[in-house]
């Protein structure tokens, strides 16, 4: 799959680097030129440009910006990114008195703000829960059972392109519902990372039933 990548941060060469390894051909977009071209020589993408490059790239797009940015650049390359599945692996939030909060509105979240910046595009909220260091663990790191990534979309051809990026680094696709629901999946980030923050493990909280011996 041909993929363009927007942003230079931690989870655009976390994710880039992924799907570069899986054999996807990934283009690495960034207002900072010099930062792209350093990304793609280390992640061995095929290419690097600007974020409209980037942005008309391929059958994917990558939104690896700060959350606050990413719906006015969805909105400023809105007709490049018409028909090509977006990927929001952003997290809205904040630090607060009591831990991380929201940065979005009751109901609201980053991933429909970008469908709404950007109508013509088949946005999918994904990527968001796991530290982007997770990402570098090649297949079969955590074994025999890959970890899952939930995901949110409302057109069946971008869940397919998310599914296939995932399943392609290893890990599970757990569909979460349509993009309404991606609300819940950022709202969960706050939680894991306000626990991570406190120095626990998250995975407790939702333990399996025990197995018969």
């Amino acid at each position: 799959m041909r993929i363009g990548v927007l942003g230079t941060g931690d989870m655009a060469a976390a994710l880039g680097g992924a799907w570069a390894r899986a054999g996807h051909e990934v283009f690495v977009g960034g207002r900072n030129a010099a930062a792209a071209e350093t990304l793609a020589g280390q992640i061995g993408a095929a290419g690097h440009g600007t974020p409209a490059q980037a942005a008309g790239y391929g059958q994917a797009v990558l939104l690896a910006v700060p959350a606050g940015a990413a719906p006015a650049l969805a909105r400023e390359h809105a007709e490049a990114l018409a028909g090509r599945t977006v990927v929001d692996c952003t997290n809205p939030l904040d630090p607060g008195p009591g831990g991380v909060m929201l940065m979005t509105g009751a109901g609201e979240s980053v991933a429909g703000l970008i469908g709404t910046a950007a109508p013509g595009a088949h946005v999918v909220k994904a990527f968001n829960l796991a530290h982007a260091s997770m990402w570098a663990h090649p297949a079969g790191a955590f074994g025999a059972i890959p970890p899952a990534v939930p995901f949110c979309a409302d057109d069946p051809g971008a869940a397919g392109h998310v599914t296939e990026l995932i399943t392609g680094m290893g890990w599970s696709p757990m569909p979460a519902g349509g993009l309404d629901r991606a609300a819940y999946v950022e709202a969960t980030a706050a939680f894991v990372i306000g626990v991570w923050w406190a120095g626990g493990s998250p995975a407790l909280a939702f333990p399996e039933p025990p197995r018969d011996a």
